[in-house]
């Protein structure tokens, strides 16, 4: 039986959940229409009806059963089977032509049953949506490629906005949450080879709350992912997909969400830290902020809050 979920872990109408609605509803459609997979949808996001209303969305490519089991995950875990579609990186950006999108996230499973863990995919992906869709910004979520440099720099060297990719949870809880093929120093070691191969690359990582973490545990990984150089850092409540998941230890309340915005922005230098019991790795408010820094609209969080 899964825990009750406290007040503040309702998800509310947006405003403008009209209009916002009818675009969900419309997006909906085509991806069920053209066989598209959204992280969105298969990992349960409480954000979808406002991201996608709101001019965002986060496609899953390779597929929807990923190779490695993570006990947070809800994505089905197993042997992928089939080569990915070599038609799918020009129909996405096909597609994502026709959704009036501003802003997207290319995520994948991962696929440790490919040579370079599908990188290549990904770049010719990031290309075709960039090529067909000139206005898009484009951020990747990568799997880690089992830390191999070559497939980092093939997703690199494509020339997405930015690059993400997740530690998931703190250093002392990843060996119980994570598949035992992660890790969170190899997570680090992605996210630095990221920024050695392009100094100028904004890149992005995430940790959930609610695993039984302590603040300094918290604290080391911010400033482990400082010293990484990333850039943006996403955090929200952990929430328990099934039974058949990790239990969530504690609810954290919203207050403490804010409190680690601050601490992440203020004491270790993030550009932007989202927070909150219901963000997640790809968030419509972190995308917005991200979306103008790239455009030169602000250079600093604090010219977005005034």
């Amino acid at each position: 039986m899964l825990e009750p979920k406290p007040e503040w872990l309702t998800v509310l109408p947006p405003a403008g959940a009209e209009d916002e609605g009818r675009n969900y509803v419309r997006l909906k459609g085509l991806f069920k229409e053209l066989r598209l997979h959204t992280v969105c949808e298969e990992a349960h996001c409480p954000n979808v009806s406002e991201c996608w209303g709101g001019g965002t969305a986060t496609l899953m490519l390779m597929g929807d059963v990923c190779s490695r089991a993570c006990r947070f995950c809800m994505v089905s875990p197993g042997k992928p089977g089939s080569p990915p579609d070599p038609l799918e990186p020009e129909n996405v950006a096909l597609i994502l032509s026709k959704m009036g999108l501003s802003y997207v996230v290319l995520t994948s499973v991962d696929r440790d049953d490919l040579p370079d863990g599908g990188a290549e995919h990904f770049a010719r992906t990031i290309r075709a949506t960039k090529e067909m869709n000139p206005g898009m910004r484009v951020e990747v979520l990568i799997p880690d490629f089992q830390n191999d440099l070559d497939s980092i720099r093939k997703v690199v060297e494509a020339g997405p906005d930015v690059v993400a990719h997740n530690v998931e949870t703190t250093m002392f809880l990843s060996g119980r949450v994570r598949d035992p093929r992660a890790g969170y120093w190899q997570s680090l070691s992605v996210l630095r080879s990221v920024k050695k191969l392009d100094p100028g690359m904004f890149t992005k990582s995430s940790i959930m709350l609610g695993l039984g973490e302590g603040e300094e545990e918290v604290r080391l990984a911010m400033m482990h992912l400082r010293e990484a150089g990333v850039d943006f850092l996403t955090i929200g409540q952990y929430l328990r997909p099934s039974a058949r998941h990790l239990p969530v230890v504690e609810y954290v309340p919203p207050g403490t969400f804010d409190y680690y915005k601050h601490v992440g922005e203020q004491e270790y230098g993030f550009s932007y830290v989202a927070s909150g019991p219901l963000v997640r790795s790809s968030y419509k408010a972190g995308e917005m902020f991200i979306g103008a820094l790239l455009d030169g609209k602000v250079t600093t969080i604090n010219e977005q809050s005034a």
